[in-house]
């Protein structure tokens, strides 16, 4: 039955456990999730598409497993998985089936709303399956179909938010990282590492405490760099590890109850197939669904690569500083005008937009630390700030494997060198002095340092004029490829 609201609208009516709901007559969710829709208006953010399409091959998952314990026809087998194909697919078309998931990241925290969302959508996609109208799933005279889905009896089965949501929270974790941001590191590394060797032979002058200091190449430094993205594969491969454990199987509170004894495992097996990834069922039921610790420790490890990335991007954009009248070693390529009034200005814009989804990345990890804190998130026997952690590490993962492609895409494989910069900027340090300490002591060393700093003048000229050293002693010294690999 339809009838039209004041705004002109058409509606269904639908029923949950709490009574009568008027839903839009076109969606292929139901009264649950519309209770939702109307009780959580906060950020006009809904879940993110990972988290559903990791639902979808969940309830997919699931279905099997039901099959295969004798829970479950055929024919209601068949639809499940059908309509779980149809969302995992139908996701990218933000005009298609994304409409049909509209709840807000903040709703109630374990997620129970987005997982009868879920549930009543691949329902409703049965009913098309089967011909029956919209909203057909709670219709006596439909169920008695045997390819009839119900919500929570046929799409839920053995199940409960409180093992779903956390299981799809690692699922899609899991699958972004396996899938997006571990490749996009090891890109970013491997890009480093060129760098790092086509600028092995450029020697510039080294900076601590933002001073001068001993020569070092620029191509070391970069080799740094690159070391910090293989870091931070190992890091990611650690996230993987620790994102493998899934919830599913504990149902309510961890015990199981209302579950087959080996549903866990099935599901865990088929979502294993599904993704590539190897899920195992929980070690301890009990600490998944009580605690997100796991979650938490995924989102440090991705603050740690933030981190790294600031590390590059900033000394990248100082490296880059000027191109006249700053450090300007490096020529960092020109994507785009860095002035409204300053004609010919070039900033880097890319470094600086790194820099900001690495403050964001860090601003997540903190609410989703304080989502797994006990007494705030963690309360007794669940978590009840899951959608919020998911959300946050989702978009960590996401803003990163984006930055560290338009990092290397837009600005390192157009970057440069400034070899006749670096080689000037060397000879002008009051560092060089560091390697005459062996042939002339530290005191005398550092004096000829403030005696060119008086003067204007070189290191080496004032240790000519002085006649410290001998000539061609000297300029053994004070060769600065040398200083950058001494035991050679």
């Amino acid at each position: 039955m339809t009838s039209t609201t004041m705004s002109g609208g058409e509606t269904r009516i639908e029923k949950d456990s709490m009574g009568e709901m008027h839903v839009p007559a076109d969606v292929l969710y139901g009264a649950s999730t519309q209770r939702a829709v109307i009780n959580f208006p906060i950020s006009g953010r809904a879940v993110p598409d990972a988290l559903i399409r990791a639902y979808a091959m969940l309830k997919a998952a699931a279905a099997h497993a039901n099959l295969e314990l004798g829970k479950l026809s055929q024919a209601k087998h068949d639809r499940i998985v059908d309509a779980c194909g149809l969302i995992g697919a139908g996701l990218e078309d933000k005009g298609g089936l994304a409409r049909h998931f509209p709840i807000d990241i903040y709703q109630t925290g374990s997620g129970t709303s987005t997982n009868m969302n879920v549930n009543e959508v691949v329902a409703n996609l049965s009913c098309l399956a089967n011909g029956a109208p919209i909203g057909s799933s709670k219709n006596p005279e439909y169920l008695a179909q045997d390819g009839a889905i119900h919500p929570n009896d046929h799409v839920n089965m053995g199940q409960s938010s409180n093992d779903t949501f956390p299981t799809a929270m690692h699922v899609a974790a899991a699958v972004a990282i396996a899938e997006d941001l571990k490749p996009s590191v090891s890109k970013l590394a491997e890009a480093l590492e060129k760098k790092a060797e086509q600028w092995d032979s450029v020697v510039k002058i080294g900076r601590t405490h933002l001073q001068d200091a001993t020569p070092i190449r620029l191509g070391q430094e970069f080799s740094g760099f690159a070391s910090q993205m293989r870091h931070a594969e190992d890091r990611l491969d650690r996230a993987l590890g620790s994102l493998r454990e899934l919830a599913i199987g504990g149902t309510a509170v961890g015990t199981g109850i209302n579950t087959h004894p080996e549903f866990s495992k099935l599901v865990c097996a088929d979502l294993s197939k599904q993704t590539g990834l190897a899920f195992v069922e929980a070690e301890n039921h009990f600490e998944a669904q009580h605690a997100k610790d796991a979650f938490v420790e995924v989102s440090g490890l991705l603050r740690t690569i933030a981190v790294s990335l600031s590390k590059i991007a900033n000394d990248v954009r100082w490296f880059g500083s000027g191109p006249r009248c700053g450090i300007g070693e490096l020529k960092l390529p020109p994507v785009q005008p860095g002035s409204s009034i300053m004609p010919g200005k070039v900033n880097p814009v890319i470094c600086e937009s790194v820099i900001m989804v690495c403050c964001r990345v860090i601003g997540n990890d903190t609410a989703v630390t304080m989502g797994g804190l006990g007494g705030v998130g963690s309360v007794m026997d669940l978590n009840v700030a899951m959608p919020m952690m998911a959300a946050c590490v989702l978009e960590s993962i996401e803003l990163i494997s984006n930055s560290c492609t338009m990092f290397r895409e837009r600005l390192l494989d157009g970057l440069e060198a400034d070899e006749d910069r670096c080689t000037a900027l060397i000879e002008g340090s009051l560092a060089m002095c560091t390697s005459l300490v062996p042939e002339i002591g530290y005191d005398a060393s550092a004096k000829l340092a403030y005696t060119a700093y008086e003067q204007g003048k070189t290191v080496r000229q004032v240790a000519i004029d002085q006649g410290l050293v001998d000539a061609d002693r000297l300029s053994e010294l004070l060769d600065p490829r040398s200083m950058t690999a001494p035991s050679e």
